[in-house]
């Protein structure tokens, strides 16, 4: 690295920390962007509904994305970042490669961690045959035998979109709770198939899936099975700052405002590390968001700082 003291430091080199890098470069500002190489997306070979790189693999777009940023003089670290403290001179960065970085701003985007149900067959397919988001992959299954496997009462929500791309769905309901009358009405009408017992297992050959086998040994057929696991955002390298967090149905979250600044004006969040529900596209666009009011917010401050210059001279 050849800048010992950075405008930005940029924790997580996915969708929403490139984007926010590259609109940060084109403001001529000193950015780092420090990447541990572990996408949320890395399972997946493909992704869907994203204007312009449909179909394309993930691993394409960060690829170019590093380019992009890279040719307007922001500096990329294959590292993994430890902690992010708060000093006198603004923001602090440890790495794991001991690596010390400072910064006057930092945005973190280092995403989150589906945490699946413990079920024999059911990690190993992930990104594959067993899926979270059909927007993303439910064209893909279209018209196939389509499993919902519930991990809450969430999971109702789940199915109905689900039933959009099939209308040969089973939903595996034993973790969605009782379901009142009016939902059994509602998706028996659509045809959905409900079934109350536990599942036990995911059996296959290879990626594929042949059948979901109930605890009794009983089995259903389906060709993919749609799920949501339980979302650990990677936002444990604040743990010292003591940041503002909001509770949401699906976990707990850092606080951020619209542009993704958290409770300390220095420490910015942007992507799926306080959206679990950001896809691609929309990571990209918080993460130019993001990018550009940490920019407006460096400008405001240097301006203050040149009027106190001129006052004390």
């Amino acid at each position: 690295m050849s800048t010992p003291h950075w405008d930005v430091i940029v924790v997580g080199g996915g969708p929403a920390g490139l984007s926010a890098a590259l609109l940060l470069g084109r403001a001529r500002r000193r950015v780092l962007v420090i990447d541990g190489g572990r996408p949320r997306n890395r399972f997946a070979d493909r992704m869907h509904g994203v204007l312009g790189w449909e179909g394309v693999a993930p691993e394409e777009l960060r690829a170019r994305g590093r380019a992009e940023v890279a040719a307007y003089g922001v500096e990329l670290l294959d590292d993994t970042v430890n902690s992010v403290s708060s000093q006198e001179f603004g923001i602090e960065v440890n790495t794991e490669g001991a690596v010390t970085a400072q910064a006057r701003a930092v945005i973190v985007a280092t995403g989150l961690v589906d945490e699946l149900p413990d079920l024999p067959g059911l990690a190993s397919r992930w990104g594959k045959t067993v899926l979270h988001c059909p927007y993303c992959h439910g064209w893909e299954v279209r018209d196939a035998r389509l499993g919902v496997l519930a991990t809450s009462p969430m999971s109702v929500h789940q199915v109905e979109l689900v039933r959009q791309w099939s209308d040969r769905v089973i939903f595996f309901a034993a973790a969605a709770g009782e379901l009142d009358d009016e939902v059994i009405s509602r998706l028996g009408a659509r045809g959905v198939e409900i079934v109350s017992e536990r599942v036990r297992e995911i059996r296959g050959t290879g990626n594929s899936i042949e059948e979901v086998v109930l605890e009794g040994g009983a089995n259903r057929a389906v060709d993919a099975l749609f799920t949501v696991g339980t979302a650990r955002p990677g936002d444990g390298v604040l743990s010292a700052l003591t940041l503002d967090r909001t509770d949401t149905p699906v976990g707990s979250f850092l606080a951020v405002d619209t542009t993704g600044r958290t409770s300390n004006p220095r420490v910015w969040a942007a992507g799926n590390v306080v959206n679990p529900a950001a896809n691609v596209p929309m990571s990209i666009g918080a993460g130019a968001m993001t990018g550009g009011m940490v920019n407006a917010a460096l400008v405001a401050e240097e301006a203050v700082a040149a009027v106190r210059g001129v006052a004390s001279s």
